[in-house]
């Protein structure tokens, strides 16, 4: 299961929510805008033609930074989506190009790609109709050839190569030479 759907979602939530509010703010405008041009051709001296104007201007503001605010939430989330699928391709790249070195059987690689997708060992063996104790053994021989103990070093494995030069350790204090 991917967040992927959920957080786009959540984007869209949001920006559709902005959106109706900058259209309630719109419609707001309109009318106090009218109602400011009346109270100015009656008294524009008065304190409360001062007040709408000063009331009304910050409302025109405010529509105009949340708009400003949306077109940016709007390009956010264009920009993270696309980095997202960037990211998606450059790590199936990586994992397609490391199971070849590991020189993993097509099996292998099936059962390779559903472990690092969280599933666990029974629901490996339905999603490829096999039995419980093939799919320990494939695991057994994909982490042999990968030369890690199990699936948590053989997920940190790929977790490492996107963070670079991956997580750096504890220093070592150095010690004088007696």
């Amino acid at each position: 299961m991917t967040l992927t759907p959920k957080l786009h979602t959540t984007g869209r939530r949001q920006t559709m929510a902005l959106s109706l509010f900058l259209l309630v703010q719109t419609v707001g405008m309109v009318f106090y805008v009218g109602d400011v041009i009346s109270d100015f051709r009656d008294n524009p001296e008065s304190v409360h033609f001062i007040f709408e104007a000063t009331v009304t201007t910050a409302l025109v503001l405010g529509i105009l930074f949340g708009t400003f605010a949306l077109r940016r939430t709007i390009d956010l989330l264009q920009a993270q989506e696309q980095a997202l699928d960037v990211a998606r391709g450059a790590l199936g790249a990586v994992i397609d190009r490391q199971f070849q070195d590991w020189a993993l059987t097509p099996a292998e690689r099936d059962v390779a790609f559903l472990a690092l997708k969280g599933l666990d060992v029974a629901e490996i063996a339905d999603l490829r109709g096999a039995a419980q104790g093939t799919v320990r053994a494939q695991l057994t021989r994909i982490y042999s050839k990968a030369g890690v103990s199990g699936r948590a070093q053989f997920a940190a494995f790929f977790v490492e190569d996107l963070l670079g030069e991956g997580v750096p350790g504890p220093e070592v204090p150095k010690t004088a030479a007696h």
